[in-house]
């Protein structure tokens, strides 16, 4: 399974939830496949959480995780040194990974008190690859990859083996192939077999933050993108306007938003 070309570990991984929420709703299974950089056989971490708060009626619809399943599961808490010390030092690969589990994850390591870092790793989010160059769903996606039917979709494990596959399959199919943006131009062979590669690709670089609340512009300042100061650098409003800050840090803001703030405020005091 594993001849990527890596030069570091990456755990492609899967979140089952209440809801949709990344900031207000919680993990009720969570699933890891780590694929070693040395070609060693991959580990797997998968297990159902206790998330401490009612799942929606339309999540259970989907995953079909019910309470009763969950009563004497572990809670995040209990589970947090676990999965932080499998993922390690990785990169991150999941299916619609940059906009959902993983700020997901970030929002429960935050709750315990554990800062989840991401700005060193690369992320590799497999849909994007696959909407950008054959907008389907995650079934679809395995069926023109991989030539089989996913039968088990939704259950977490399931999903991050098929994810692994469908990768594969990616790198199998657009290796070397250029691609024409919406104006005509010429992409050259943005899909490879390249992890930097493959985070650029798959990363709106416009934004620092899954939720968009933090914007780069062109010259690489970066703005707000919300509220009374959209549009405006955000080192120059930090070091004007101290009150923001701390309502940034006390509000309903992703765990991702406050760590990049906090970030942006001490380069300024270093200054």
């Amino acid at each position: 399974m594993n001849n990527l070309n890596l030069d570091r570990d990456i755990v492609f991984f899967d979140l089952e939830t209440t809801g949709l929420n990344v900031i207000r709703d919680r993990i009720v299974q969570i699933a890891l496949v780590k694929l070693p950089k040395n070609g060693d056989q991959p580990a797997e971490l998968s297990t159902l959480v206790n998330p401490g708060i009612p799942i929606s009626e339309e999540a259970m619809a989907v995953h079909g995780i019910m309470p009763k399943d969950l009563a004497n599961k572990p809670t995040f808490r209990q589970l947090a040194q676990k999965i932080w010390d499998f993922i390690g030092g990785a990169d991150l690969a999941g299916y619609n990974s940059n906009r959902f589990d993983v700020p997901m994850l970030m929002e429960e390591f935050a709750r315990v008190g554990m800062e989840f870092d991401v700005s060193k790793r690369r992320l590799i989010d497999v849909q994007r690859i696959f909407y950008k160059m054959e907008p389907r769903t995650l079934k679809a996606a395995y069926r023109l990859y991989c030539g089989k039917e996913l039968t088990d979709a939704h259950d977490a494990l399931a999903d991050v083996r098929a994810t692994i596959e469908v990768f594969h399959g990616q790198l199998r199919t657009y290796d070397g192939k250029d691609l024409l943006d919406e104006d005509g131009n010429i992409i050259p062979a943005p899909v490879k077999n390249d992890m930097q590669a493959l985070h650029e690709f798959t990363n709106d670089l416009n934004f620092l933050d899954a939720t968009q609340k933090l914007r780069v512009q062109p010259d690489g300042v970066v703005v707000f993108n919300f509220g009374k100061y959209a549009g405006q650098p955000v080192k120059d409003i930090l070091a004007n306007d101290k009150n923001y800050y701390f309502w940034i840090l006390e509000k309903e803001f992703s765990s991702q938003v406050k760590q990049l703030v906090k970030q942006l405020m001490r380069d300024i005091e270093r200054k």
